[in-house]
């Protein structure tokens, strides 16, 4: 990857949270509080050798997995490890649709493990979202993410 389309990579999954973020924000409050295990990977969890920890919260109904350069729709809701919630598709009622290689490496590598229908919950680390560098004043430098993420769609 060049240094060029690293910082597209970068810019377009900062776009991505910035203005569905914004949306999420307008809509009608829900219940989003920050689950039991936000504060670290359980016991339970499996971990990649990237160390992306994931369990499946809901099994899929579909057989079709995406790949990196798929097109994804799906709902999220991401808290920092304090619980702290910074984002989330769900009040808006209209999934996220996205290119899976435009994003944090995190959600690059772990949607590339669900089927259609499923939801996996995911502790993503600094490494695979946003390093040392956070994310303006939502996301600190060294933050470990927790995202719950249902696949929608793939195109």
């Amino acid at each position: 990857m060049t240094i060029m389309s690293a910082w597209s990579s970068l810019a377009l999954a900062a776009s991505f949270v910035a203005v569905v973020g914004l949306a999420a924000a307008a809509a009608a409050p829900q219940n989003l509080d920050a689950p039991p295990d936000v504060g670290g990977v359980p016991a339970d969890a499996e971990v990649t050798d990237s160390g992306l920890a994931h369990k499946v919260l809901q099994e899929g109904t579909g057989s079709r997995s995406p790949n990196r350069m798929s097109t994804v729709s799906v709902h999220y809701t991401g808290w920092l490890t304090n619980g702290t919630l910074f984002d989330s598709s769900v009040p808006t009622g209209r999934p996220a649709t996205f290119p899976l290689n435009q994003v944090i490496g995190g959600w690059t590598e772990g949607v590339q493990l669900m089927v259609v229908g499923e939801k996996r919950r995911f502790w993503i680390p600094a490494e695979l979202g946003y390093g040392d560098r956070g994310f303006q004043n939502l996301i600190p430098g060294g933050a470990m993410l927790v995202f719950d993420i249902e696949l929608v769609n793939v195109q």
